[in-house]
């Protein structure tokens, strides 16, 4: 893949945040394991690539944030992913994370309509009725396995936590959260996974939700220089956080020039005098998962 440059103002925002990844954490001497994420850069670069606008970027993000908080416990060549389908004027999303912290996917539309200003950062109008998919691929089995819900809430993170609940019956509270400045600009960009461990205290698995909803945005802590860790440090003192390791948290997409050309020359004669046709001094393809462009010239062909 191929990264668009970031603006200056971006780069001047990033300075001042830290760096992007995942920190794990165990609270409550072992009974909920928590992995609180930044993915500010990581959305920013999403943002560019794709040709976000606020809403759209807002989305995806909280797809791939969401994607990347369910790696937290992978490893080797395990891999994941998340899939909407839904009535609203979004459509879904489609996206893919690995144990290695890197993260891919597109949007269903390029541009989500918008009847009235946006007023809110309320995804439910946008996302209506539909479904939400995990198809999870381990690297002991190589065999994917997926779990699909009912969306109920028009909330990525609150139907990715249904999942867990309902799917894999683990209790589960998931937070995801955008923090854009006056101009627009992403400055902030962050999520928080909680999850209890077999054997935890009842009264912790029904606090789990109030615990996540109670603490302030992730992504105005992040935007105002808080590290992950000293979020966690900070918000859950109470419960006595204990860090145990951290993960890398990057926007990647393994697509190159080689292998689309060698795509595009496969293609039967009829399809590449077509393209020829449509453009008689070079073919453009466009990878859906990173927005790269590739440009063939027709005798590179």
């Amino acid at each position: 893949m191929i990264k668009e440059p970031l603006s200056d103002k971006v780069l001047q925002g990033l300075a001042s945040v830290s760096a992007d990844g995942m920190d794990i954490l165990m609270l409550e001497h072992g009974s909920v394991r928590a992995t609180i994420l930044n993915a500010t850069r990581l959305v920013n670069e999403t943002r560019a690539n794709h040709s976000l606008g606020i809403l759209e970027t807002l989305a995806l993000g909280y797809a791939y944030m969401g994607a990347l908080l369910c790696t937290n416990q992978m490893k080797g060549t395990d891999r994941m992913s998340l899939s909407m389908e839904c009535s609203g004027p979004m459509a879904g999303f489609a996206v893919e994370s690995n144990a290695e912290g890197q993260v891919k996917g597109y949007l269903k539309v390029d541009h989500i309509p918008l009847d009235a200003p946006l007023e809110s950062f309320d995804l439910s109008p946008f996302i209506q009725t539909g479904t939400l998919t995990v198809t999870k691929t381990l690297s002991n089995t190589n065999k994917p396995f997926s779990g699909t819900v009912e969306l109920t809430h028009g909330s990525i993170a609150r139907d990715l936590t249904r999942y867990f609940q309902l799917s894999e019956q683990i209790q589960t509270a998931i937070a995801l959260s955008v923090w854009f400045d006056p101009e627009g600009i992403v400055r902030g960009a962050g999520g928080l996974f909680l999850q209890a461990l077999p054997g935890a205290d009842s009264q912790i698995l029904e606090d789990l939700d109030d615990w996540i909803t109670e603490i302030p945005s992730i992504g105005k802590l992040l935007a105002d220089g808080q590290t992950p860790t000293g979020i966690m440090h900070s918000q859950f003192h109470a419960f006595r956080p204990e860090m145990v390791g951290s993960r890398a948290a990057e926007f990647h997409c393994p697509c190159d020039a080689q292998r689309f050309g060698a795509y595009l020359r496969s293609l039967p004669d009829s399809e590449r005098i077509a393209l020829a046709a449509h453009d008689p001094d070079k073919v453009v393809v466009k990878c859906h998962n990173c927005g790269t462009e590739y440009i063939y010239r027709h005798d590179e062909l």
